[in-house]
């Protein structure tokens, strides 16, 4: 009976259009599964529901289920369900807890019918992972406290004594001490890194034990000037909502993304890639636009124009999960030994 309902919803499919949609094989394939488990980092009614209605209004014969929770605990459920031999999910996004599973040996490569619309700076070059969306981290500040003619325009700028004691970060997180050591390390080399950083230590930037976005409110609140490692797209998200607060693209800007892995024992491949491939087409990736997210597809408009290094024109330092894996404990220690 199952199978009978997936061959109709194959059946009531549109046809395919353009070199970068799902081939029929794998819409065929998938809607025999009918299914998808989706493990996510995405914020359930903000993204997760909008993007659910949107793939299964494309594949009617296909269901997709999700759970969500931070990467950290992803992680652990992931090897757990590995070792039981019980695999549940099919894709799963995260920031870094990828390059984790892939050393456990559970992601599987794929090719994907739209890799060719993504950079590759934004994809793994043997198929592991690919980015789902992007963080911009940059200076945010509160428009009310600081013109933007006075604003910091540099790194060498947060040098000034007028902004000693005024600027906050969360000193343990990669969206904070973490990831500016490794943009500043990376960007400037060893020596000249270790010695601006050691300068700014002498700033007293005030470590804030929370998320970006609540040290982003508290810069709106006026508690803080500045607030480094912000996200980009919070501060405009604000702004339109008529917070004072705007944001500063201080180059090299430091990029994360989320990326989606397949899993090598999903229950549902073929449904999964076709997920991963719907998340990545300009529709997937409008949805997330329109939810508030910075989409990672080029040509799929962010929110506001010039939020991205390639329609900003800003220069990037890409945080691949792959590069920043190995050199995250290093940061870290630094940002210890300097920040707190």
């Amino acid at each position: 009976m199952k199978f009978g309902v997936c061959r109709l919803a194959v059946a009531l499919l549109p046809p395919i259009a353009g070199v970068h949609a799902a081939d029929r094989s794998t819409i065929e394939a998938a809607a025999k599964e009918g299914h998808i488990v989706w493990y996510t980092t995405l914020i359930v009614n903000q993204a997760v529901l909008p993007l659910k209605a949107a793939f299964e209004a494309k594949y009617p014969g296909v269901t997709l289920d999700y759970s969500r929770n931070d990467e950290g605990p992803t992680a652990i459920r992931l090897l757990n369900e590995a070792k039981s031999g019980h695999m549940q999910a099919d894709i799963f996004d995260g920031v870094t807890n990828n390059i984790a599973m892939q050393r456990e040996g559970l992601l599987t490569p794929s090719t994907l019918a739209n890799d060719a619309d993504y950079p590759p700076d934004m994809k793994d070059r043997q198929g592991y992972w690919r980015a789902l969306l992007l963080f911009v981290f940059t200076p945010g500040f509160n428009t009310s406290m600081v013109s933007r003619d006075e604003a910091p325009k540099t790194y060498d700028d947060l040098l000034d004594p007028k902004w000693k004691g005024k600027m906050a970060w969360n000193p343990n997180s990669s969206a904070g001490a973490i990831g500016f050591v490794g943009n500043i390390l990376t960007s400037r080399g060893e020596d000249a890194g270790m010695d601006y950083l050691r300068k700014l230590s002498g700033q007293q930037i005030v470590n804030v034990e929370a998320s970006s976005r609540a040290i982003l409110d508290q810069v709106i609140a006026g508690e803080y000037p500045i607030g480094l490692m912000m996200f980009n797209h919070h501060a405009v998200i604000s702004a339109r909502k008529g917070a004072p607060v705007d944001w500063l693209p201080m180059q090299p800007v430091p990029v994360a993304f989320d990326s989606l892995s397949l899993l090598k024992d999903a229950p549902h491949p073929n449904a999964g890639k076709l997920l991963m491939e719907f998340l990545l087409s300009e529709e997937g990736q409008t949805v997330l636009a329109q939810s508030d997210y910075l989409p990672a597809l080029p040509r799929a408009p962010a929110m506001k124009k010039g939020m991205r290094p390639e329609d900003g024109g800003f220069r990037a330092t890409w945080l691949r999960p792959d590069f920043v894996d190995p050199l995250t404990t290093k940061w870290a220690a630094v940002a210890r030994e300097l920040f707190r």
